[in-house]
Parts: C-alpha cells; structure tokens; sequence
C-alpha cells in the first residue's frame, strides 16, 4: 500500500484522479504546509508538497535522515492569474508594511514576501494568521486555498493575485506544489501512477469541477475556469524555469530556512 499526501483544496483533484479507488493507494489528506512535515516524519511514502519546502528539507543539508527528489512531471502552477493566491491590502501594495499571512502554504508566503522586497520595494512584517485574528484589524492579509473564493474577505481596496504578479515581473510560469519522495528508492512505477492519474484529471477537469466544486462552495462555472482556465498541472520547460528562478531569489532573500528551523 502506497500512501500519499495530497492538498486538500479544489486545485489537487485533477492530480488525483482515479487514485481514491485504487486498492494500491491511500490519499491523506491536509493543507499544503503540513505536508512537508508527513513526508519528514515517514508519516507518508510521497507528498504534494510546496515547492519551497523542497529547497528547505528535499537537498540542502547531506546529513539527513532523508532527502527528497521530485517524482513527477505533474504539479500545481499557473501561468498568471491563480484565483485562490491573493493578498487583500486597506493600502496601495507599495505602502504596505505589515501583512497577516495565511500559513497553509509556505511557498505562498515566501512568494509574497518574494515580490514585495524586489518587485514593490518593500520589506514587509510577516504576522500569521491566527483563529483571534480579526481581518477588520489588519492592514494587509494574505489568504489561499478555497476559502479566497468560497469566503472572500471584503473591505479591501486592493486586490493582490501573486501568481499574476509573478507573470508581470519574471515573465515565468509559477510552480506552488510538486511530488516528491525520499530519493534512492524505486519510484518508476509510483511516477506513473501519478503522471497517469494527472492525464485523467486534466482531461475530466469540467466535470470534477462540476462533481466537487458545489460540495465545498464553488459555483460549478468558477471552478471549471479554475481547473481548466487559471492552474497548469504539467512541469514544462517554462514552470521548471520559473520554478528554478523562484527558489534561486528566495535563497537571495533568506527565505530557505536549513530543516531544523524547519522542523523545532
């Protein structure tokens, strides 16, 4: 039995077709940033983890119990427009100087964090997100996953989407999430488990949109733009490049912690 992490919102259902009736696989599920932590912990075989938690934990330290390799093609991306990547703001994002910060996703935020220190000149205060927090209160807030469309906050002037900021300024794709296992282990036949899975689910991604969508507050027309319109599931050239150039400017910045930061 193979078990794997998987996203728990909209975006991962086409990577996952199929696979919740395989009698080989189980699917655990949970938000991207916790699923690093599964796969660290042996607590999964594989995981749909944030691509900067590949940086932190998959290959920068030869001490590790395990490191982590990509296994797949498939993956989470966009090329512009993401949807459900946003940053709310009460101020122009070039005034902004603290942002509450939604911790379901560490390559989110190190990607905002990214765009507002090169792109806006920024150096931005990081808050998380908290269940006392009170949106009213805040200056800035970044939010993902389907809770930005299925909750959408208002009372904002501005509306940031980082994926579509991250086309303006690199002129890249945007890769949020890839496969990954420990490396020095067979995974032949689990890369073509995932890669096929994916195939079905691109090719299904209406009707999934229309089957899950309602159950979890989607209008079906939104999230059929979403599935088939704003996310790519496919590691081109572009998004291998885009991908590259992020973790490359986020190590510039910082942003890479070493995994004991990662882990205490």
């Amino acid at each position: 039995m193979t078990t794997l992490g998987v996203v728990c919102f909209l975006n991962a259902r086409p990577l996952i077709e199929g696979l919740e009736t395989d009698p080989t696989v189980r699917l655990e599920f949970a938000v991207p940033s916790a699923l690093a932590e599964k796969l660290q912990r042996g607590h999964v075989d594989a995981a749909l983890i944030p691509v900067i938690d590949l940086a932190r934990w998959g290959s920068t330290d030869d001490n590790l119990r395990t490191r982590w390799e990509p296994i797949s093609d498939a993956c989470i991306g966009s090329d512009g427009e993401t949807m459900t990547v946003r940053v709310f703001s009460r101020v122009p994002p070039e005034q902004m100087s603290t942002i509450h910060v939604d911790g379901d996703s560490h390559t989110s935020v190190a990607l905002a964090q990214l765009i507002w220190s090169r792109y806006y000149k920024r150096r931005l205060e990081c808050v998380p997100l908290d269940e006392s927090t009170r949106l009213d209160d805040c200056e800035s807030v970044l939010l993902i996953g389907d809770k930005v469309v299925t909750r959408r906050p208002t009372n904002f002037t501005y509306d940031i989407d980082l994926g579509a900021a991250w086309k303006e300024w690199t002129g890249l794709p945007f890769v949020f999430a890839v496969w990954a296992a420990p490396v020095n282990r067979p995974h032949d036949r689990l890369t073509k488990l995932l890669n096929d899975a994916r195939c079905r689910g691109v090719a299904r991604a209406r009707d999934i949109a229309a089957e899950v969508g309602p159950a979890i507050g989607w209008p079906v027309a939104l999230a059929r733009e979403y599935l088939t319109e704003r996310l790519t599931y496919t590691l081109t050239p572009p998004a291998r490049e885009g991908m590259r150039r992020f973790l490359e400017l986020a190590k510039e910045e910082g942003l890479v912690p070493t995994p004991e930061e990662q882990i205490r």
